[in-house]
């Protein structure tokens, strides 16, 4: 019976141990917050991380010196008995610490561990009471220790351990964010949308959401003020990337506002402009952007050719959701059929319509829209009324130029017309 309770101790020791360092702290911290018993007593229990580990070792130490006091004569005693003359000190104690090892590490180690690890939050609420009960039994041991050990660290580490740092990982955030939308049955407030939006900032590359060179205006080096301030009037825009003989050689970029200084030219209030690299995050575009102090990018390929261009509003739009801007003017066409069909823009991003009509298109980090998947998959620019089987998918091309797809249909159902 000894050797049983010790054996449940130590694994509750164990278990305790890593469940308080496999938790998830920023939902500890909110449960800490809460009015209750139990929120009490974890707020108790974890006011010291570091005692409490120290409590949580103090305990398993006791547990298994009883363990192993009594182990070995229960060994001896009942297993050995008939042998026990024919054997050595030396093999007897051998088969001792292998017996007795054998069934810590599988009974009071690995298994706990294992499983309080993986219910972590769930154990930590749960055993909260007998922690606290032993974390008072043990505490002048574990002051006494923890004294101890807070001499050494200070004296030849210069280190406080007493010092306890709040923080939470991305992943815990987000994990939060999930299980918070997950359970909730009201609909999602704008601002955890916005700060999920915000966690996934770091995730979005800067071709995920760059204006594509096809849909780019840029106006020429020499081309003459009135003629510009036209396309500004036409488009709407507020600021014009500028380029030299090609597109492929952007030099910078005007903004209209400078036209109230009446310039002779372009090059009198021509702007310069930053150059990033398609894979580059999104959250360090903004950094630059913002150490610069501008609001636009050029976005360029691997062989230095620009793929498009990159705003300040397309990167808050990412946080805020769609903002009217002047890259906004273009509505993509979408509609659906029937249940099991749609007709849509190829512009469209594959992940958005995944969401939006429930479908599981295949997603990839070589294209983002409808378009860039259909050319994935058949490396050759379709010719209107071309079916293309993807997946479960059946697409029919309904509109295409010689350049790029314009609209396709998309039915769920493969035999679908």
């Amino acid at each position: 019976m000894i050797i049983i309770i010790s054996l449940i101790l130590s694994a509750f020791f164990s278990g305790m141990e890593i469940a308080y360092v496999s938790s998830d702290k920023l939902n500890l911290e909110i449960q800490k917050k809460q009015v209750g018993f139990i929120s009490n007593i974890l707020r108790r229990i974890t006011k010291e991380p570091s005692k409490f580990i120290s409590t949580m070792l103090i305990g398993n130490n006791f547990a298994l010196v009883v363990y192993g006091f009594f182990m070995g004569d229960f060994i001896i005693n009942y297993l050995l008995i008939n042998i026990i003359s024919e054997l050595n000190e030396l093999t007897i104690v051998l088969i001792q610490t292998s017996i007795s090892t054998i069934i810590i590490l599988i009974a009071a180690e690995f298994i706990p561990k294992t499983v309080f690890q993986i219910y972590s939050d769930f154990f930590m609420r749960i055993f909260a009471v007998p922690a606290y009960i032993f974390y008072i039994i043990f505490s002048p041991l574990t002051n006494t220790v923890t004294l101890i050990s807070d001499y050494i660290l200070n004296k030849f580490f210069n280190t406080d351990s007493k010092e306890s740092r709040l923080s939470f990982t991305k992943v815990e955030l987000e994990n939060f964010i999930e299980n918070e939308i997950q359970h909730s049955q009201e609909e999602i407030d704008t601002e955890i949308e916005i700060f999920q939006n915000a966690l996934e900032l770091s995730e979005i590359k800067a071709r995920d959401i760059m204006v594509p060179r096809t849909e780019i205006t840029a106006i020429d080096l020499k081309m003459d003020i009135g003629d510009v301030k036209k396309v500004f009037i036409d488009t709407g825009f507020s600021k014009l990337p500028v380029y030299k003989k090609s597109i492929d050689n952007i030099i910078g970029y005007i903004h209209s506002f400078d036209f109230l200084k009446k310039p002779e030219d372009i090059k009198s209030f021509l702007l310069p402009i930053e150059f990033i690299p398609e894979p580059m995050f999104v959250n360090e575009v903004l950094q630059i952007l913002t150490r610069q102090r501008k609001s636009l990018a050029v976005v360029i390929d691997e062989y230095g050719g620009a793929s498009g261009i990159l705003t300040i509003e397309d990167i808050v739009e990412e946080l805020f959701g769609e903002i009217e801007d002047e890259h906004d003017n273009v509505e993509y066409f979408e509609k659906r059929v029937n249940k099991d069909v749609i007709e849509v823009s190829a512009r469209l991003e594959v992940e958005y319509i995944n969401n939006k009509y429930n479908m599981e298109l295949p997603l990839s980090d070589s294209y983002e829209t409808l378009g860039g998947l259909i050319f994935n998959k058949i490396e050759y620019i379709p010719n209107e009324e071309e079916i293309i089987i993807i997946d479960d998918y059946k697409i029919k091309i309904k509109e295409a130029t010689s350049s790029k797809i314009e609209k396709i249909l998309i039915s769920k159902n493969i035999n679908e017309e």
